[in-house]
């Protein structure tokens, strides 16, 4: 029987659908009424897709909108895609490819400047243009060794730090998320249903959830620049010692005051003598805050998001450059979607990006783009690689001042 790719996804196949989903992600293989009514509210059916071998789904594929801040402040619209799986009783006949191909084809119709993606593994999605863009860093940090006073635990700036409930991380998190991925590039956006998932109103059956503790920071002049939401465990050794591991689930600042305090505040906590950080950007404060930084060990270092060039320039249009110059780049783009020749000419003052017929500087794979776009990766160093071909010598130290960010990019959210 021929296989057959259903999209827009029907109502009743959703059921089906999310069968395979599970599969595919090793959870068990069902579909919960409650979950297929939660997903049903999140999902775009029309951007959802499914591949039918009978009445069996055998593999899952789903996008929706997306908001992706780019360098300087400015968003750009993008194609987020989630939900990907092929039961292992169909790899290898294409199917991803069939469903990629549909997806980003329809994304570039609409608009949307990037696709994006958190890869779980990492040779898939180079091959259909994706490049890492952001990493994350993870530590745990032991801390009767991080040389933070408790008894000196509340903001140095006259701020406060206050315990709070889900319904003010609510009512009050979202403009938080606002003003960070208005300066943090990378930072993408969070729809309604990300915060009630995330505070516990909603939640899928096959998940459970525990309560965290909410914080939250204010500034002298009360405005919220800080949201911290953690857990924590409760085992006490041997003669009545605590040994407690607090879990960030959450830490937003939107400013260096606020992030100093809530981290101070976790690691003052009585009884906590560990504290695991959650996903943090790899360039974040919280080993330099410790009087000891050794106190903090890493315990994950990894790619996170992957962006894939759609509208080359519009993407390169939208970010800023710290400084003057102007590149001709020749992008390889196997599936025809966003290669060609283009000349950028940039500066403080903005940019302009449009094809040209001018000789190359660089010549690289659109998924090389997808990693320079952030600022994180050095043109010179994947030309080392050989993945830039450098046809114009000092081209690629160039796009490096062009290009790079003082600080790196940091995607916070998972999807």
């Amino acid at each position: 029987m021929a296989l057959e790719l259903r999209t827009p996804l029907a109502d009743s196949d959703l059921s089906n659908w999310t069968v395979a989903l599970n599969t595919g992600f090793l959870r068990p293989p069902e579909a919960p009424k409650e979950e297929v009514e939660l997903r049903r509210e999140q999902m775009d059916l029309s951007r959802t897709q499914g591949v039918f071998d009978g009445g069996r789904c055998v593999a899952t594929f789903r996008s929706f909108a997306q908001r992706l801040t780019a360098v300087g402040g400015a968003d750009v619209p993008a194609d987020a895609i989630s939900n990907v799986a092929v039961s292992a009783t169909h790899r290898r006949r294409g199917l991803l490819s069939r469903m990629m191909e549909h997806d980003l084809r329809a994304a570039k119709e609409r608009g949307e400047a990037v696709a994006t993606l958190i890869a779980a593994e990492y040779p898939i999605y180079g091959r259909y243009g994706f490049g890492p863009a952001t990493w994350i860093t993870e530590w745990q940090v032991d801390v009767p060794r991080a040389g933070l006073d408790p008894r000196h635990s509340a903001p140095v700036d006259g701020g406060r730090v206050d315990f709070a409930d889900a319904d003010e991380v609510r009512k009050l998190g979202p403009a938080l998320h606002e003003r960070l991925r208005a300066q943090q590039h990378g930072v993408i956006d969070r729809p309604d249903h990300w915060w009630r998932i995330n505070t516990g109103q909603r939640q899928y059956p096959n998940r459970p959830w525990t309560e965290p503790f909410y914080v939250l920071y204010r500034s002298p002049e009360g405005s919220v620049d800080g949201l911290l939401a953690y857990t924590a465990d409760d085992r006490w050794e041997g003669n009545k010692r605590p040994h407690n591991t607090a879990t960030v689930l959450e830490l937003t600042t939107v400013t260096p005051a606020a992030e100093r305090a809530l981290w101070h505040f976790l690691l003052s906590v009585d009884w906590v003598t560990r504290v695991n950080t959650g996903r943090r950007a790899p360039d974040d404060l919280l080993p330099l805050l410790l009087g000891d930084p050794r106190a903090a060990q890493v315990t994950m270092y990894a790619d996170w998001l992957w962006l894939r060039p759609l509208d080359v320039p519009q993407l390169l249009e939208t970010r800023t450059y710290p400084a003057e110059g102007s590149l001709v780049l020749e992008l390889r783009d196997a599936a025809g979607l966003a290669g060609g020749r283009y000349f950028l000419e940039a500066g403080p003052d903005g940019a302009a990006c449009a094809t040209t017929g001018r000789p190359a500087d660089l010549t690289m794979d659109i998924g090389e783009l997808g990693t320079l776009w952030l600022g994180d990766e050095s043109a010179v160093r994947l030309a080392s690689l050989g993945r830039i071909a450098e046809e114009r010598p000092g081209a690629a130290a160039l796009a490096d001042r062009l290009l790079r960010t003082p600080r790196r990019p940091w995607c916070p959210d998972g999807f």
